[in-house]
C-alpha cells in the first residue's frame, strides 16, 4: 500500500511538472513563454523566467505588485494563495509544486542523509517578511518602484530554471554577469547540495511559498486526523516523514506537506488526511475532541 500510494504521488506530480512546464521546446531557443497563460499563477514554486513556463511564479508577482508605483497589493495573486492554502495546506507542495519534484529526484541521489536542525526551518519566515513583503515595498528606485527582492537576490529557483538556460543560449547576456549573478550561483549550489544530502531542503530552510502554505497547516480543509485509540506509539510515522514531522504529536504541523507516507506505513490505520467536514467543524467549536 505504502509502495502504491508514493507511485500515485509522483504521478501527480510528474503531471504537474509537465502542465506548469509544457513549452520545452522554447529552452533551446533561449525564449521565454508570455502568452495570456502567464497572467495566472502557478500553485508551486516554477519561475516566470524558465523558457517552458507557461504561468507566473505567485512569489514573484506578489513582489512585482506589491513593488510597484503605487504599492498596491494585488488581491488576485494574495486571494490564490491564500485560497490555495485555505483548502490543500501544504499539500501544494506535497503534489503540485514543479520545484517539490525536483527536490525528491536530487535526495535519490547517493550520498550521505543528514537531518535538518529544527531551527532552520524558521528561516523561510524571514525570507518571506524581509525579501517579499517588507523589501519591495521600501526599498524603491527614482521612479519609486520595488524590486521583487526574493527574485533578484536570492532565490535558487529561478536561478536553475531561468538564469541558467537563459544564459546558455544567448552569448550577450553571458558577458553582463556580475557579482550578483555569481552570489545567486553560490546560493543555488549550496541549494541543489542541501538537496542532495537533506530531504526537500529548499522546502524546509528557504521556500517563502511553503512558509505561507504552512501557516495555513492548522486551519486548511486538506488536513490530517488522529485516531489516539488506534495509535500504539510505534513511531514508524515520524520514521518515514519526509519533513520531520511527529505526525502523532503535531498533526498539523506547519512543515507536513500532506505527502502520505505515514498514513500508508501505519499499521493500525491511526492515521487519515481527508476534508473536514462541516459536523466536524461544528463539533470542535463545541469543544469536542475528534
Amino acid at each position: 500500500m505504502k509502495i502504491q500510494q508514493e507511485i500515485k504521488r509522483k504521478i501527480i506530480q510528474i503531471a504537474a511538472f509537465g502542465y506548469s512546464n509544457p513549452y520545452l521546446g522554447n529552452i533551446v531557443g533561449g525564449q521565454i513563454y508570455k502568452g495570456k497563460w502567464k497572467q495566472f499563477c502557478n500553485p508551486g514554486m516554477n519561475c516566470y523566467s524558465c523558457p517552458a513556463a507557461a504561468l507566473s511564479c505567485p512569489i514573484g508577482a506578489m513582489q512585482a505588485v506589491s513593488g510597484s508605483v503605487n504599492f498596491n497589493v494585488s488581491f488576485y495573486v494574495v486571494g490564490f494563495i491564500l485560497a490555495l492554502g485555505i483548502i490543500c495546506g501544504r499539500a501544494i507542495c506535497g503534489f503540485l509544486c514543479p520545484f517539490g519534484l525536483i527536490q525528491e529526484l536530487l535526495y535519490k541521489i547517493p550520498s550521505p542523509k543528514k537531518k535538518l536542525w529544527k531551527g532552520f526551518t524558521y528561516v523561510k519566515y524571514i525570507l518571506l517578511a524581509v525579501f517579499v513583503l517588507l523589501l519591495p515595498v521600501v526599498s524603491t528606485n527614482m521612479l519609486g518602484m520595488g524590486a521583487p527582492a526574493f527574485c533578484e537576490y536570492i532565490c535558487p529557483v529561478g536561478t536553475l530554471e531561468g538564469g541558467i538556460p537563459l544564459l546558455s543560449m544567448h552569448p550577450e547576456l553571458r558577458e553582463t554577469i556580475g557579482a550578483l549573478f555569481s552570489v545567486k550561483a553560490g546560493i543555488l549550489v549550496i541549494t541543489l547540495v542541501g538537496c542532495v544530502i537533506v530531504c526537500r531542503f529548499f522546502c524546509k530552510v528557504m521556500c517563502p511559498l511553503g512558509a505561507v502554505y504552512g501557516i495555513l497547516n492548522k486551519i486548511s480543509i486538506y488536513h490530517m486526523e488522529i485516531d489516539q485509540t488506534r495509535c500504539v506509539s510505534c513511531g514508524q510515522c515520524h520514521a518515514v516523514c519526509p519533513m520531520d514531522v511527529h505526525p502523532v504529536e503535531n498533526p498539523d504541523s506547519a512543515e507536513c506537506i500532506r505527502c502520505g507516507r505515514c498514513v500508508a506505513c501505519c499499521p493500525e490505520q491511526a492515521l487519515i488526511l481527508r476534508c473536514r467536514s462541516k459536523m466536524k467543524c461544528d463539533h470542535k467549536k463545541e469543544g469536542e475532541t475528534i
